[in-house]
């Protein structure tokens, strides 16, 4: 008998493993031509979700991954060491907002709560007050006798300027359009209205109005993530406290200013910096930092005027800008890959001469700037890694030596009228801190939110920042998080994580996940590939379009160096990356399967010939590109994953997840590559597909539902990567 139950389990397993490749979802292919240039799309009919088959075979897929998920041994080792660290901690503090009469405004969450709360106090030393828990609007659904099932979280706050009255954005099941309902601070009264239809933690925010009556919020036409018209015609919107929001009042967008052509896929915003500022700025938000902006007076705009006027265009390469008075600060990436800290009189703005204030540095980029009493506080960053602080005064840089060594920091002010700053700083090791900054004595006191906690377990846990060269010479930086106790001999398992987008950088932050990784033997590489924006505008534009190419192949030099320093072999090498990181994951195993074991891809841009007809496509045009270009969609086809798969290959075990609600990246992206694997691969590696069915792109979920979608991911890769605390019974497959 107990012969028997050894056997059950082996046998179950490797008849799960090998029954996939029966499992292959229909095919309908469908031939478009591309400037005489034919593709053909094998599985196009699993972009209809409404296809009874589809549905089917999709639902099929994840219990499979269930299944096989649910055989590795220590599957939730890292759900239950979450846990129990962020019970040590006690509560963690998000979201933190402070108006200019110092009232505070914050999300706390403690160990044993699945969500967090809406807090608030007055000054830093205030007592604490709950406002809002998200149980009661989940709780006021139900009573209305809507949906049971509805699980909100709260993904946003805005507190009006005198913090008398708050606004709250809730979201669920990771869908990101929001919920927003509108509380008096001081009676604890939640007005009557409910606002649908927007999405304020992705997209501007929420911009309150001088006197604290109303705000503007952007307005989405369509929230079906599965609807083609989904980010299309955005309209900002102007509401006005006790009104009903259904009575939409548009005030910047394409129809109600056609004069101004915008475009069906922009996201017209409207900002306002300071409550005594005498205009309203809107900018039309896509892809491109660079953005197209206009101006009008606030008067003028409440009046119901439309005369909005050009501030500056694309070709202006403005970033970051502030306005403060009459002058507007901003970072110009004109003639300066690096930017430079600059200034201008909105009388008369001249942005391609404007008055520099800080030149380029030849090794640092310019990230951040925050306008106070004193002078402009600035942030650069070097390599991505090494953030320095300055403050420019009196025509003078002043360089502000910090508590601690920072991968990344963030300011936080008042605004102009006001001397107060904080720091937050971070890195891979350090758990970050907020310190208030006092000019005058040149000093940091640390005024954390939450409690700071000692993690002895991570003490032999380094971190080192080396440079790569790739296959062409170009420098790329990586940083690798690893217990200095490991032996370079090839036998650590190595997790790899890039994103290489958007001109994001990939900032060093404190990841317990990397550290439990570190801490079982393994190794985590960040690769800073091209793409990013960690070396500057021209290391994004050098990833970007046609040469796309650059991120992979940085990618892979960045796993070949780790083989040559013998801290793995290819058989202990896995790659993780999410959204537009997974065209640099996919690729990279299709030119190079023999050099990794495993890929994971989180709601990964896997079609990328597809990819503009669903989700955010749209403004990632100037990103990826168009098909509906020469030269772009020569670029698209080199970069789409699911096309380049090739029959008769042994590729890597991969395991791929989506969320059904995912508002950016189509799910079919996912599906349409894994099925396509699926018929190629000549390997007896597991292809796992998991959709998320109360999920979207990663964000707006309960922390216990990421915690869980985190474990999985380490599982899977530390099972195909060889660790033997995660070898189901029959070590199959390998």
């Amino acid at each position: 008998m107990q012969n028997r139950i050894i056997i059950i389990p082996i046998l179950f397993f490797s008849c799960l493993l090998n029954a996939q490749s029966d499992n292959l979802p229909p095919s309908v292919p469908v031939t478009d031509t591309y400037f005489d240039t034919k593709v053909v799309d094998e599985f196009r009919n699993l972009e209809n979700f409404d296809d009874p088959q589809v549905k089917g075979w999709m639902k099929s897929q994840s219990e499979y991954s269930e299944a096989v998920l649910s055989k590795i041994p220590n599957r939730d080792y890292h759900t239950i060491q979450r846990l129990k660290l962020d019970k040590r901690q006690g509560y963690s503090v998000s979201y933190l907002r402070i108006t200019g009469n110092d009232k505070y405004f914050y999300l706390k969450k403690y160990g044993n709560e699945k969500v967090g709360k809406l807090y608030y106090k007055e000054g830093i030393n205030g007592k604490e007050e709950e406002l809002y828990d998200p149980v009661n609007f989940t709780s006021s659904l139900k009573n209305n006798d809507k949906d049971s099932g509805h699980n909100f979280i709260i993904n946003f706050i805005s507190p009006s300027w005198d913090g008398n009255k708050i606004a709250i954005s809730m979201s669920e099941n990771g869908k990101e359009m929001s919920e927003v309902i509108v509380m008096d601070v001081n009676t604890r009264k939640v007005y009557p209205h409910v606002i649908t239809n927007t999405a304020p933690a992705n997209i501007a925010g929420i911009t309150w109005l001088e006197d604290n009556s109303g705000f503007f919020y952007i307005y989405y036409p369509v929230i079906d993530p599965l609807s083609k018209q989904l980010n299309k015609n955005m309209q900002s919107v102007l509401y006005r406290i006790g009104k009903d929001p259904k009575e939409l009042n548009p005030v910047f967008s394409r129809s109600n200013n056609p004069d101004l052509n915008i475009s069906e896929e922009k996201y017209p915003a409207i900002l306002a910096f300071n409550p005594d500022d005498r205009y309203y700025i809107g900018i039309l938000v896509d892809a491109e930092d660079y953005r197209n902006t206009f101006i009008i007076k606030k008067e003028d705009l409440l009046s119901g005027k439309k005369n909005w006027k050009p501030l500056y265009d694309k070709e202006s390469k403005v970033y970051y800008f502030r306005l403060t008075g009459d002058e507007i600060i901003f970072f110009s990436g004109y003639n300066s890959p690096n930017y430079k800290l600059c200034k201008t009189n909105i009388r008369n703005p001249d942005f391609k001469n404007p008055e520099v204030l800080v030149p380029e540095k030849k090794d640092e980029v310019f990230k951040s700037h925050v306008v106070t009493k004193d002078g402009i506080y600035y942030v650069t960053v070097k390599n991505g890694v090494e953030a320095k602080l300055y403050l420019y005064r009196d025509g003078k840089e002043i360089p502000i030596k910090l508590p601690y060594t920072y991968g990344n920091i963030n300011l936080q002010s008042k605004g102009k009228n006001f001397s107060d700053l904080w720091v937050m700083g971070s890195g891979w090791l350090n758990q970050e801190q907020r310190f208030r900054y006092d000019l005058q004595k040149n000093t940091f006191t640390l005024e954390n939110m939450a409690p700071a906690v000692e993690y002895p377990e991570f003490k032999d846990i380094v971190a080192e920042e080396i440079v790569v060269k790739s296959y062409d010479g170009a420098e790329v930086p990586m940083s690798l998080i690893y217990d200095k106790n490991i032996k370079r001999d090839g036998s650590a398992p190595v997790l790899m994580r890039s994103y290489g987008a958007y001109g994001d950088s990939f900032y060093p932050f404190f990841a317990i996940s990397y550290l439990l990784w570190a801490k079982q033997g393994g190794v985590i590489a960040v690769a800073h590939i091209r793409g990013g924006g960690e070396k500057g505008t021209g290391w994004h534009i050098s990833g970007q379009k046609e040469n796309k190419p650059n991120s992979w192949k940085d990618l892979i030099a960045c796993a070949e160096y780790l083989v040559e320093k013998k801290f793995s072999v290819p058989k202990k090498m896995a790659i993780w990356a999410a959204s537009a990181g997974g065209i640099t994951d996919g690729m990279a195993v299709i030119e190079r399967p023999d050099l990794f074991n495993a890929v994971i891809i989180e709601s990964g841009i896997l079609n990328a010939l597809r990819n503009e007809l669903g989700g955010v496509g749209q403004t990632s045009i100037q990103e990826f590109g168009s098909v509906k270009n020469a030269n772009e969609f020569k670029g698209l086809l080199k970069m789409d994953a699911y096309q380049n798969l090739k029959k008769g290959v042994q590729y890597p075990a991969a395991f791929i997840t989506t969320g059904i609600n995912d508002p950016r990246v189509t799910p079919w992206q996912s599906t349409k590559f894994v099925a396509q694997l699926l018929k190629n691969t000549t390997s007896d590696k597991p292809i796992l597909l998991k959709i998320d069915y109360e999920g979207g792109h990663g964000g707006d979920i309960p922390v216990i539902q990421r915690y869980a979608n985190l474990s999985d991911i380490f599982a899977f890769a530390l099972w195909q990567t060889g660790h033997p605390d995660y070898q189901p019974k029959d070590n199959t497959p390998k």
